[in-house]
């Protein structure tokens, strides 16, 4: 008998199309490979460090070693857990914890393979953690463990993580994602300010180590407080060089920021990294839960120099007090793009929480006037736009008086950004500032 081939095909189009319709796993059999080496952080006791090695966990000997890894849900759904490890001797027994659930992996591999341990139910969308124990083992170490393999899902979309370490974002991804307030300006007056006022309040219990905390921040530079250790907290004012460069011994001395003058004790010098330029601080124990001002400058001192001033006030002298002066070359504006952020500069510590309100913001033009900021719009970094953290907020604070910045600790109710937010105009005070009695030392 002659089958007729067109017919032939068409029938087993038609077979497979009902085979994925009574069988819906097989279409969402995606595979999401989750590195350890981006996502994880490993505690011992109450030390919690960044687990920066980008194969994932290495040389793990010691059961009180816990592993933490953290991956957002965009949505309900069943996923099947698995993990990529090898035993390189011996056997052993690990411990693995997610939501409810508690799995054990007993292995003996000494190859890379993927092990399951069951599936977990993803109730509702937002960050979930996975810790890894180890239980007991013969050998000298319980495992090299590389990467958490999720199946069950339709798309990588589904889910938000550090995908790899291109850029350096096992680092990037660590330290969390940056988050920040662009102040809308009065179009009459976007282009003569000489004068920015801003105000900072960090909430107690939301100043953990390696966040700072940039009140004014501008074109050029910025001006904030720090938490640089537990014995040690700074107001930090920095102006970038116009010589774009990491390195600032490679910057040409005529295109060098020169300070002009800074405060008592308050320290000075170059900064690099994250470009280049000269850099102060003055060591000061501020402290979560008191109101902070800061005042900028900018002032053209001829076609070619531009003079940026701050000022922190000191409320336990109730005065001003000057952080430094600094003369920018190859610079003729005023005060633009001003701007407030918070960030993370810890990777040990992008599992914390950190917040600060922004208000009273006022900007003083050229000729003594005073003008209200009340609409900023909401930002994040490359980390929070590729979507690798989104523990990010920000916009209006309860009372709608001020803004507010939040960033890290893995929590799920995220604010969408570029977001435009406008504040209470009847709560803002105007400064009175008598600029001719600031000091200049």
């Amino acid at each position: 008998m002659t089958i007729n081939r067109k017919i032939f095909f068409s029938a087993l189009l038609c077979l497979a199309i009902c085979l994925t319709k009574a069988h819906p796993t097989f279409a969402e059999n995606k595979q999401i490979i989750v590195p350890l080496g981006g996502n994880s952080w490993i505690q011992n006791g109450k030390e919690i460090k960044a687990l920066m090695n980008m194969h994932g966990v290495t040389n793990w000997k010691s059961p009180n070693d816990i592993i933490h890894t953290y991956i957002y849900f965009k949505k309900p759904c069943n996923v099947a857990l698995s993990f990529k490890l090898k035993v390189n001797q011996g056997k052993s027994k690990i411990k693995v914890s997610a939501l409810n659930s508690a799995f054990m992996i007993v292995a003996d591999n000494k190859e890379f393979q993927t092990l399951n341990t069951g599936n977990i139910e993803i109730k509702e969308a937002g960050y979930k953690q996975i810790d890894l124990q180890g239980i007991s083992k013969t050998g000298d170490t319980f495992a090299e463990v590389s990467d958490i393999i999720l199946e069950g899902l339709t798309s990588d979309d589904e889910t938000a993580y550090v995908k790899n370490n291109n850029d350096n974002y096992f680092y990037w991804g660590h330290r969390g994602p940056s988050v920040h307030l662009s102040y809308m300006l009065p179009e009459e007056v976007k282009n003569n300010i000489e004068w920015f006022y801003n105000e900072i309040t960090v909430p107690k219990g939301k100043d953990p180590i390696g966040s700072y905390y940039m009140a004014n921040g501008f074109k050029e530079g910025y001006f904030g407080i720090q938490v640089n250790s537990e014995k040690e907290r700074r107001i930090l004012f920095s102006v970038w060089s116009p010589f774009k460069t990491d390195d600032p011994k490679s910057i040409p001395d005529s295109l060098k920021i020169k300070l002009l003058n800074k405060g008592g004790n308050v320290r000075s010098g170059e900064f690099g990294a994250e470009g280049s330029g000269g850099q102060s601080y003055l060591v000061y124990n501020w402290q979560a839960g008191t109101t902070y001002k800061f005042l900028t400058q900018a002032k053209p001192v001829d076609q070619n120099n531009t003079v940026y001033t701050s000022y922190f006030f000191d409320p336990n002298q109730a005065k001003w007090t000057l952080i430094a002066s600094f003369k920018r070359p190859s610079t003729h504006t005023y005060l633009k793009g001003l701007h407030s952020f918070l960030e993370n500069f810890d990777p040990n510590n992008g599992t914390i929480t950190r917040e600060a309100n922004y208000g009273n913001q006022w900007v003083c033009d050229t000729t003594g006037k005073w003008h209200q900021i009340t609409q900023a719009r909401f930002t994040g970094d490359a980390t929070a736009r590729k979507e690798y953290r989104k523990d990010y907020a920000g916009g209006l604070s309860n009372s709608n008086s001020t803004f507010y910045l939040k960033n890290c600790g893995f929590f799920s109710n995220y604010i969408p950004l570029d977001q435009y937010f406008t504040c209470n105009q009847k709560d803002g005070k105007q400064p009175e500032i008598d600029f001719n009695s600031l000091p200049t030392n």
